[in-house]
C-alpha cells in the first residue's frame, strides 16, 4: 500500500465521524444523558486520530497523483489547506472532548457548557469537512467538478 491508498482509507472517517459525533452529542444533550454525550466525546477523539492519519498520508498521496491527467497543483494545494484547517479544529475538539469526559466524570458544573461548545465546534467542523471532502473528491472525480475544474 502506498500513501495514496492509505489516504483513501483514512480520509473518510474524519468527515463521517464528525457528522455522526455531532448527532450523538446533540442526542445526548436533548436526552440529558451523560453516557451518550461521553460516547460522542470518544467519537471526536477517534475522529481526530483519523484526521492525523489522513494528514500524515496526504503529502504522499499528492506525490502519487500530481502527474496524473488534469490534476493540478492548485487543486491539491486548496484541498491540503482546507484539510489542515479541519485537522486543527478536530484536534481542538478532541482536547475539548477529553475535558468534557473529565468534567462529566467529576460531575462539574461546567459540563453542560463544555458540551454546547463541543456541539458548536463540531458543527463548524462538519461544514469544513464537507469542503475538504468536496475538494478532495474533485481531484480524482472529474464528474463532480463544476465548470470542468473548480479549483
Amino acid at each position: 500500500m502506498n500513501d495514496a491508498h492509505l489516504h483513501l482509507v483514512f480520509n473518510h472517517f474524519p468527515i463521517i465521524g464528525t457528522i455522526f459525533g455531532f448527532g450523538v452529542l446533540a442526542a445526548g444533550l436533548i436526552l440529558k444523558n451523560n453516557t451518550v454525550k461521553n460516547v460522542a466525546y470518544c467519537l471526536f477523539i477517534v475522529t481526530a486520530i483519523f484526521a492525523y492519519a489522513s494528514i500524515s498520508t496526504g503529502a504522499g498521496a499528492a506525490g502519487v497523483v500530481k502527474g496524473m491527467g488534469d490534476i493540478t497543483k492548485p487543486m491539491i494545494h486548496k484541498h491540503a489547506e482546507i484539510a489542515e484547517k479541519l485537522a486543527f479544529i478536530l484536534y481542538s475538539l478532541a482536547v475539548l472532548s477529553i475535558i468534557g469526559l473529565y468534567v462529566d466524570i467529576k460531575k462539574l458544573g461546567i459540563a453542560k457548557w463544555i458540551a454546547f461548545l463541543a456541539l458548536f465546534i463540531a458543527a463548524v467542523a462538519g461544514y469544513i469537512s464537507k469542503e475538504v471532502g468536496t475538494s478532495g473528491g474533485e481531484i480524482r472525480h472529474t464528474e463532480i467538478r463544476s465548470g470542468g475544474q473548480r479549483c
